[in-house]
């Protein structure tokens, strides 16, 4: 049975979509099979490991809201032993219309079923909210990784996602687990930096990855270039940093 690891935080720009398309492939290159779930409406996930989204007939779309099976809708990426559910702007409009839908919350749990089987991991890539399309992740997942900028307000509105996450555990998946939390855009030179990873820490006592994800250019090209960090520069501190993550996942999860 595949692990579905959920990638979520509702504050935008903390390295999200960066690292649930990194880390796929990071996890795909060790030898696993990875399926990379695109939930978000913007579809940065889709482009980022090189898929068109207007050029997909299905996505997540169909399938959470016109009852599409899953597997018709995979692609196969360019990159080792990685698959992927796209997204569109299409996604936009199913906030509102799973609102309508008898138990809504379980859409994409129920979607994903038959597919856990055939990967190792299923990395969920969600938006930047906490609204329904979050809430189907979330009760889709085994465990959440919370990935968590270091800058200025880095645990501003993380109470909320906290929060959400009680909800999620309390009403509709009661195994659900923090798999960990991510420290993206660390510049160690920065006493700010120092400062941040210090809250993190207080915040998610024993939860903090080892692995820190350091911000470097090559990391905001290559999703520019529709591939993974890994694929665009294997050299570079960020796809090392990557590597290095799924390293630790794949220990943690022995």
């Amino acid at each position: 049975m595949g692990k579905i690891i959920a990638v979520a935080n509702q504050k935008g720009g903390v390295g999200k979509t960066t690292t649930a398309v990194n880390l796929a492939a990071s996890l795909g290159d060790r030898g696993k099979k990875v399926l990379l779930v695109d939930t978000d409406p913007q579809g940065n996930s889709t482009s980022g490991v090189g898929v068109d989204r207007r050029s997909c007939p299905t996505t997540v779309y169909q399938v959470m809201i016109e009852g599409a099976k899953a597997r018709d809708a995979l692609v196969k990426t360019d990159f080792i032993n990685l698959q992927l559910l796209p997204s569109n702007m299409d996604l936009a409009a199913a906030e509102l219309e799973l609102a309508s839908m008898e138990n809504r919350e379980a859409v994409l749990k129920n979607a994903l079923a038959s597919l856990r089987g055939e990967f190792d991991y299923l990395l969920i890539d969600c938006p930047p909210s906490l609204g329904l399309l979050t809430t189907n992740a979330l009760t889709a997942a085994d465990t959440l990784l919370i990935p968590i900028q270091c800058e200025y307000y880095a645990l501003e509105g993380l109470s909320q996602l906290m929060n959400t996450v009680r909800r999620v555990k309390r009403q509709y998946n009661g195994l659900l687990d923090i798999e960990g939390v991510l420290l993206t855009m660390y510049d160690g030179r920065l006493n700010l930096t120092q400062q941040v990873v210090e809250e993190v820490k207080k915040y998610f006592p024993r939860k903090v990855f080892k692995t820190v994800i350091p911000r470097t250019v090559r990391l905001s090209e290559a999703p520019g270039f529709g591939q993974p960090a890994l694929y665009y520069d294997k050299s570079s501190r960020g796809a090392k940093a990557y590597q290095e993550l799924a390293g630790e996942i794949l220990k943690n999860n022995r």
